[in-house]
């Protein structure tokens, strides 16, 4: 992976960014809304998925993901929702402060809407 965060549609990269933390996937959820896809066609790349991350693309309908490493919450996740996933690394957890405030959450968009005050907050 050359980027944070790629997704391809076949063989295509169609959107990439590298942002830090969840920046990429809510910057790809804007795109969606500018360019609609047929989700189930994208492949979502993302360096490192914990459970945020899997709670949002989970709100984002995506359903096939490769990440270089995902923590056991966000495997937790995935598997909870039945996305088809590829990983590198399994790791305990990411260190992401994020992923333990979500810790007991299970609705991707309350999941969603945590995030985005968590955005707007700290701008």
């Amino acid at each position: 992976m050359q980027h944070a965060l790629e997704v391809y549609k076949k063989d295509q990269l169609i959107f990439y960014s590298d942002k830090d933390w969840l920046h990429p996937l809510i910057d790809f959820k804007k795109f969606l809304e500018e360019n609609p896809q047929e989700r189930s066609q994208l492949l979502v790349k993302d360096k490192i998925i914990g459970r945020a991350a899997g709670l949002l693309l989970v709100y984002l309908q995506i359903r096939h993901v490769f990440t270089e490493m995902l923590s056991i919450h966000g495997k937790n996740v995935l598997d909870h929702f039945g996305i088809d996933y590829t990983y590198e690394n399994l790791v305990p957890e990411i260190g992401c402060k994020t992923e333990q405030l979500l810790e007991e959450e299970w609705n991707p968009e309350k999941a969603y809407r945590f995030i985005v005050e968590r955005i707007e907050t700290a701008s």
